[in-house]
């Protein structure tokens, strides 16, 4: 962009999109943030599992996956499905997943996933020290809890693989993961402890960024999708919604799952499938473990948030928005007196249940940098089950390409594009 603009006009509401208006805004650009759905609508950053995790530094396309899958796929209360569909963009972004998982890709992209996922991390904190944020923010790491000696064996790897970018974690044995949560019982083998995760709840975080947004001078239109871009050259002119239209310097798309038909206007492909995911919040929990944890061979995420104990997982590809799959939800509610024998079935009868949408791509990187061919419109979507974690470091590194500054990162493997010219 050759000069700074003046007003920013952010498409999406999620925590990525907030987080980008956040600071926009508090760069001095007046910004509006346009949703389409009422503040009170559920979202997909809300009833997330509220980690932060720069333990997960291995993109979601990485060798082993894909076997992984398709015997999950044999197993109907499994934490994984894919919804075959008549649907062409669905099967061909299965079959660039496939060829994203090749140990070169994945070697590639790990140092930039810890680098960003660091970064995000000391913004939390930045948030919560300098900026009053008060989002119930926990430094106490993160258990990836194994039941069987083999799945121990294989995840400890990560500690030296992490080791190299700045990525703290021991592996434990029972007593020792037992020491760390004094009073709560637990069948497992052991666990990789990631020093570094942190929690967090996520619809306060969400609603701390609207506040303060607010507090700045943005504005928030709810109820107001966008449903047409105006291109005048290498500009987005304005866009517009059902009844308004909204112009402005610059544009930022960051509509999650709905990003790519906005995108397909402006002649850009991201290849991107949503990835449904579960979860249920125990506001009387049995008992409250201090650290949050994922139960590695159920791929169940376990999270305190003050008194309260949120339990999520599932990774649905292609699943649609407010569909319950009874099964996948059992597998969650199976898995977790199996590491916690102290929680029951029962402890799960009639909890309300929340299901999101995440944003996909096909080689687990986010779409992250300018919208090719237009000189004041950006991107900032599909990082998957990374959304709250990467938010803050997303929304900075928009605020440094909007006002001209250069990213401290190199983002040639988040680029938008990069799928524009390919099969």
């Amino acid at each position: 962009m050759t000069m700074k603009p003046k007003s920013v006009v952010v498409i999406g509401s999620g925590v990525v999109g907030l987080a980008t208006a956040y600071f926009l805004s508090r760069a001095g650009l007046q910004v509006t943030v346009l949703e389409e759905r009422s503040a009170e609508a559920p979202n997909c950053s809300t009833g997330n599992a509220g980690m932060v995790v720069p333990s997960h530094f291995v993109p979601l396309a990485a060798p082993g996956v894909i076997g992984q899958g398709l015997r999950w796929m044999l197993k109907p209360e499994s934490p994984f499905a894919f919804r075959p569909q008549a649907n062409p963009a669905l099967w061909r972004w299965a079959w660039q997943f496939y060829r994203a998982c090749s140990p070169g890709r994945v070697e590639a992209a790990k140092p930039l996933m810890a680098a960003l996922s660091l970064a995000s991390r000391e913004w939390f904190l930045r948030l919560r020290d300098e900026d009053g944020f008060s989002f119930g923010l926990e430094e106490h790491g993160l258990l990836a809890l194994c039941r069987s000696r083999k799945l121990l064996a294989e995840e400890s790897k990560l500690v030296d693989q992490g080791k190299p970018l700045g990525i703290r974690a021991d592996a434990l044995n029972a007593r020792e993961v037992a020491d760390l949560e004094p009073g709560i019982e637990l069948d497992v083998a052991g666990a990789v402890y990631f020093r570094q995760d942190c929690q967090l709840n996520p619809a306060v975080f969400r609603q701390e960024l609207l506040r303060h947004l607010e507090k700045q001078g943005g504005q928030i239109v709810w109820d107001q999708g966008v449903r047409e871009i105006e291109r005048d050259g290498h500009r987005v002119r304005a866009v517009r919604g059902a009844t308004e239209e909204w112009q402005a310097d610059a544009f930022v798309i960051a509509g999650g799952v709905w990003s790519p038909s906005l995108a397909h206007q402006l002649g850009l492909r991201l290849p991107m499938q949503p990835g449904k995911g579960y979860s249920m919040t125990l506001t009387k929990p049995p008992v409250l473990p201090k650290i949050c944890s994922l139960l590695m061979e159920a791929r169940v995420a376990v999270t305190p948030m003050g008194s309260s104990l949120r339990i999520g997982g599932t990774m649905e590809i292609g699943g649609r928005e407010g569909v319950v799959n009874h099964r996948k939800l059992r597998g969650i509610t199976q898995a977790m007196p199996q590491y916690y024998p102290q929680f029951e079935k029962a402890d799960f009868a009639d909890q309300p249940v929340w299901t999101g949408l995440r944003p996909c791509t096909p080689d687990g990187l986010p779409y992250l940098g300018w919208c090719p061919g237009l000189t004041n419109t950006c991107v900032a979507t599909g990082h998957a089950m990374l959304g709250l974690s990467l938010a803050p470091i997303s929304g900075w590194i928009i605020r440094q390409l909007l006002t001209g500054e250069n990213p401290e990162f190199d983002l040639r493997l988040l680029e938008p594009g990069r799928y524009s010219s390919k099969p």
